[in-house]
């Protein structure tokens, strides 16, 4: 049976958790993944899952994603779109091993997801 490559795991992964499967995308993470994202830092499966299953259902859609694939590490670049924005970029690095996600590093603008402001 073919091991899909990095890439593969991480659009499936992405795919998945952005179109509100929270639970299937959890299938791609490792029991231990280590996840960094401004004013969170999360260990293992459990945490990250409680963290992404309360963003996901936020998403309006996911504009313009570019990736980078170094080896086991991809990069992903993407517009998540809420109600406060759809303009704000994302960044997010993952680490692929045995095929699982390991780390995640996601780099944005905490204040774009905030509340609108009022006038």
């Amino acid at each position: 049976m073919k091991q899909n490559s990095a890439c593969d795991i991480v659009q499936d992964y992405h795919r998945l958790w952005t179109s509100g499967n929270v639970d299937m995308a959890m299938n791609y993470v490792a029991e231990d993944i280590t996840y960094r994202a401004p004013g969170t830092n999360l260990h293992g499966k459990d945490a990250y899952r409680s963290f992404i299953s309360g963003f996901a259902p936020m998403l309006s859609g996911i504009g313009e994603i570019a990736q980078f694939v170094d080896g086991n590490r991809v990069a992903l670049f993407y517009y998540p779109q809420t109600a406060a924005t759809s303009t704000a970029p994302a960044a997010e690095l993952f680490t692929i091993t045995d095929g699982k996600i390991v780390e995640s590093i996601l780099i944005f603008d905490r204040l774009s997801y905030g509340p609108p402001k009022r006038n």
